[in-house]
């Protein structure tokens, strides 16, 4: 495997991964009500679309880009609303005392729980519009894009392993930090409550916007 396009791989993982967003905020707070595992999942379901994205790149699938670039708009719509639907139940959802990690939920929900974490942002990332463009204009410029005749499967293997770790680190590293915060607080009913407010209302703003943004560019 080429070290140096493995190398650099990450370091484009983690460009991606590192701005905040809706995904960063989605992380932040299931890390504060569920613990580290809850934010670090829904990292891995984002780094895991950031992955699907090189690999696009990797193997020069310019139609496939092509498409994903000119259904922006529509993939905005979806995103958003999904988007609107994760903030509005954060918003109101109802929160209990909880021992911190989670330690009182049972295996079988918390693995439903894990399953529906990495799902949902594995699509709000997919039906990410500036994931989308990022990824064009970064492949674009860099004349990033390998194939057969090129890097060949070594190559393609590199950037889409890179990408995926560059991602993943920057959400363990996020997930981590902010658990240390969370066992410095008081995991009490009203201390989540106003966890939920805060990020619901913000998760939900992001969904309004991206709503807006794809009716404009339609």
């Amino acid at each position: 495997m080429p070290m140096d396009a493995f190398f650099k791989a990450v370091l484009l993982g983690l460009s991606i991964a590192a701005p905040v967003g809706p995904i960063g905020v989605l992380c932040i707070r299931r890390t504060l009500a569920h613990g580290r595992l809850h934010g670090l999942v829904s990292g891995l379901g984002a780094a895991s679309a950031d992955a699907v994205y090189g690999l696009i790149g990797g193997l020069g699938l310019t139609v496939v880009s092509a498409f994903l670039v000119n259904q922006q708009a529509t993939l905005q719509l979806i995103g958003g609303a999904f988007l609107c639907v994760i903030g509005a139940r954060t918003l109101l959802a109802r929160t209990t005392s909880t021992m911190p990690g989670g330690a009182n939920i049972a295996p079988s929900t918390l693995t439903n729980s894990l399953a529906g974490a990495y799902a949902s942002t594995l699509l709000l990332t997919l039906t990410n519009p500036v994931t989308i463009l990022s990824f064009a204009a970064i492949f674009a410029g860099m004349g990033a894009s390998t194939d057969a005749d090129g890097a060949g499967v070594a190559g393609i293997i590199a950037l889409v392993a890179g990408v995926f770790v560059g991602s993943a680190a920057w959400w363990l590293m996020l997930s981590g930090l902010v658990g240390l915060l969370r066992d410095r607080i008081s995991a009490s009913a009203t201390a989540l409550t106003w966890i939920n407010r805060i990020s619901g209302g913000v998760i939900l703003a992001f969904g309004l916007i991206a709503l807006f943004g794809a009716r404009i560019g339609a």
